[in-house]
């Protein structure tokens, strides 16, 4: 494992103990009585800040239940602080994300399900977007098979690596494109993440892709990153480098699409996605491009109907603080009754600009 792909992997598990630690009710309880009722309070820090949070009525199981999570919490922080120090020794540095970015990686957050069910459609998926939903939100499975389960669930964990602040300044590279097949295909390959070294066939067409060589695919990448193209159409021709490709034995076209928007969310300029009502001319394209090489109508298809750019004006003040307001609003939900309502107001105004 090379130094990169180990730095990536450590990111990705600290990135799952922190979402674990945040789903957590913990913190030093406290007990206040008002009527003749006692209800648990627990506090906490969040960001160096002392936080109160209001748990609910005083029972005996709440009260174990919150004494198990502090277990759980303890050894959560320190499995993270294990990562950290390991992450130092390989003397990788966090960088600042900048406001593009941040805004673009919240963007790709608000869409995340949407994109997803895009996906799983293409894969050929059977599910509807609010069965999606209720998989990715609730863990709550709908009359579908645990493969195709598996294979949303993988997406879901694929798109949140690329997401993780961390990951996102690191170079789009061989290394981000391998870690991104190894979760999209988790638990159904154990060569996930390694180039094949097998012969694969793709329905509707008789092309075979040669075995891919290593050494070339790095190449290539660095060439198509390092050329005087814009950055969306380096990233789409990040999709089309990989999906032609062909270099796993399996989940190829994911791939390639949450490798491209990696690129594409680390300079701030929005999201590629193949939408439901695209599919069917994509894979049309699709077999176009495999069988000629020339990938001009596929790449004109992808710029024009699959690219949700949120470049094209600056950002607004209401903007900046609707996804202020939203995060904040997240982290501290139970405060808010209204929730659901920020949440529609936020699609119209990103909408809006």
């Amino acid at each position: 494992m090379t130094q990169k792909i180990l730095i990536l992997d450590l990111l990705n598990q600290k990135q799952i103990k922190q979402f674990r630690l945040e789903q957590l009710i913990y913190g030093s309880i406290e007990i206040r009585e008002s009527h003749n009722k006692k209800y648990i309070y627990v506090h906490t820090k969040e960001d160096g800040v002392q936080v109160t949070k209001y748990v609910g009525e005083y029972t005996e199981i709440l009260y174990n239940y919150i004494l198990g999570n502090n277990e759980e919490a303890k050894i959560i922080k320190k499995d993270i602080r294990s990562i950290e120090k390991k992450l130092r020794q390989l003397d990788y540095i966090d960088e600042d994300l900048t406001e593009e970015v941040a805004i673009n990686i919240d963007f790709a957050h608000k869409y995340l399900i949407d994109t997803i069910y895009n996906q799983a459609i293409l894969e050929g998926i059977t599910t509807t977007l609010p069965d999606t939903e209720n998989l990715i939100e609730n863990g709550i499975v709908n009359n579908m098979k645990f493969e195709d389960t598996l294979k949303i669930i993988n997406l879901k964990h694929a798109w949140e690596f690329i997401l993780n602040k961390h990951v996102i300044t690191s170079k789009t590279d061989y290394s981000v494109l391998c870690m991104v097949n190894k979760l999209v295909e988790e638990g159904f390959h154990y060569t996930a993440g390694m180039i094949r070294s097998i012969p694969v066939k793709i329905s509707g067409t008789t092309w075979v892709p040669p075995l891919p060589i290593e050494s070339e695919i790095k190449e290539d990448i660095l060439m198509i990153t390092s050329s005087k193209k814009s950055n969306l159409d380096k990233s789409i021709d990040l999709l089309l480098y990989v999906v032609r490709k062909q270099m796993f034995t399996d989940g190829n076209k994911r791939t390639s699409v949450i490798f491209a928007n990696h690129y594409l969310i680390s300079k701030g300029l929005g999201l590629i996605v193949i939408p439901v009502d695209k599919i069917e001319k994509y894979k049309k394209l699709l077999i176009e491009y495999y069988e000629s090489n020339n990938k001009k109508n596929i790449f004109e298809f992808l710029k024009n109907e699959c690219y949700l750019n949120i470049k094209g004006n600056k950002p607004s003040k209401e903007l900046k603080d609707a996804l202020k307001e939203l995060d904040y609003m997240k982290k501290h939900k139970e405060k808010y009754k209204t929730y659901n309502d920020v949440d529609e107001l936020f699609i119209d105004i990103t909408k809006e600009n």
